[in-house]
């Protein structure tokens, strides 16, 4: 069984590279466009993404902690392979939402299941915290890489033709169903099998928003940090149409943003243990108003330069943040909680994101990145600097009690 275990954390990081693997996302917004949609029904189109996974995130992450982890992984799997599979035939606005819907099925029951098994494998390993934090670190690194790769290859493939590179994409795509049929169902904090297992949405509740106050700051901190890199990234794309960039260059300057956020993954662990949370968290909050107003007030080249402080943070929070988050959770309801984090962002994306493409669309790019660079000043001041003081606070009292 330890093998087995063992293998399952291989596996997962497998599962996340090709999940990743996403040829079409460095152009995707022209791929969009050519299929006659503007830039607003793209944020409307995400709009919807975004409400499919609102409405799925939640029952995914339980289902996941009743059911096992497995089961959770195999669907996603068939879903990514079937959505993508869609995308061959898709066309118009209407059949690229039932492509999103699909997609939304997928990243819903992939989202907190992954994250959730590589925590309850490496606890039945008996592995330690720290290792915990470099395995997120090694999760994190695994995706971005494989964004990145996937932008490089996918910037080629789009100046040659759309259409070979959505065909391409859709056979990648059956990749994490087999790694879905390779991994085990680890044990969960002593619990039955999956499917006896009992989760009491009054327990969430109870720890998360009246326990521990770290955790239900993170709680927050988390989608609100990933609204503001995620309005960018697809802000980014029209940003380098504006400039006159070719799709090749599109899939470079993707896969440049995606190795930055892979090093960041990696530098994350390190910077916490060495530099200290404080430290840490100052920086996460710090780097997305230096990226976006730099975006905004610079624009060109130096504009973009910039915005790779944005992704640079965006390899630290994934790391720091959900560690904080994940180390406060007992397994038996880990997947709920990370599919509840998730939906509060999503929820913000069905919010916020059509305005932000309308904005876009009508005043331009630099108001668009003006009000997220003001949402970025808000998050540091109501989210962030409230957090680094409650950590400060906790090392205080734990210094207080080593004294004595």
């Amino acid at each position: 069984m330890v093998n087995k275990l063992q293998r399952n954390i291989n596996i997962v990081y497998a599962l996340a590279f090709f999940h990743m693997f996403l040829l079409i996302v460095p152009v995707l917004v022209p791929f969009f466009q050519s299929k006659g949609l503007s830039l607003s029904e793209i944020f409307y189109l995400q709009a919807i993404y975004a409400g499919a996974i609102v409405v799925l995130e939640a029952p995914s992450g339980y289902f996941a902690d009743i059911m096992g982890r497995r089961l959770a992984l195999l669907i996603g799997a068939l879903a990514h392979g079937l959505g993508f599979l869609w995308l061959n035939f898709a066309d118009g606005f209407w059949g690229l939402v039932i492509f999103e819907l699909i997609l939304g099925l997928a990243v819903s029951m992939l989202s907190g299941a992954d994250l959730a098994l590589l925590y309850d494998s490496e606890r039945a390993l008996a592995n330690d915290e720290g290792e915990h934090a470099q395995s997120l670190s090694q999760l994190g690194f695994t995706k971005s890489l494989a964004e990145g790769l996937g932008a490089l290859f996918g910037g080629l493939l789009a100046m040659w033709s759309f259409d070979a590179m959505v065909l391409i994409q859709s056979l990648t795509a059956w990749v994490c169903l087999w790694m879905a049929f390779l991994v085990v169902e680890p044990p969960v904090d002593n619990a039955a099998e999956p499917g006896d297992r009992v989760v009491s949405l009054r327990d969430i509740y109870q720890h998360v928003a009246k326990g521990d106050r770290i955790l239900r700051m993170v709680f927050i901190a988390l989608p609100v940090y990933n609204l503001a890199t995620v309005h960018v990234a697809w802000l980014i794309q029209p940003y380098w149409d504006n400039m006159g960039l070719s799709l090749a260059l599109f899939g470079a300057l993707w896969f440049a943003q995606s190795l930055t956020v892979a090093l960041a993954s990696k530098c994350g662990y390190v910077l916490e243990k060495t530099r200290g949370a404080v430290f840490a968290l100052v920086v996460i909050g710090v780097l997305p108003v230096i990226g976006i107003f730099g975006m905004a007030w610079l624009g060109g080249w130096a504009g973009v330069a910039l915005c790779f402080m944005l992704f640079f943070c965006r390899g630290l929070y994934q790391v720091i943040l959900a560690n904080a988050l994940n180390r406060r959770i007992p397994g038996r309801f880990r997947a709920t909680v990370n599919s509840l984090n998730s939906l509060l962002f999503r929820f913000g994306f069905i919010l916020t994101g059509p305005f932000v493409g309308y904005l876009a669309d009508m005043h331009g790019i630099s108001t668009a990145l003006n009000l997220l660079g003001v949402w970025s000043v808000l998050a540091f001041a109501v989210i962030m600097w409230p957090l680094i003081r409650a950590v400060k606070l906790l090392e205080a009292n734990k210094v207080g009690v080593q004294r004595s």
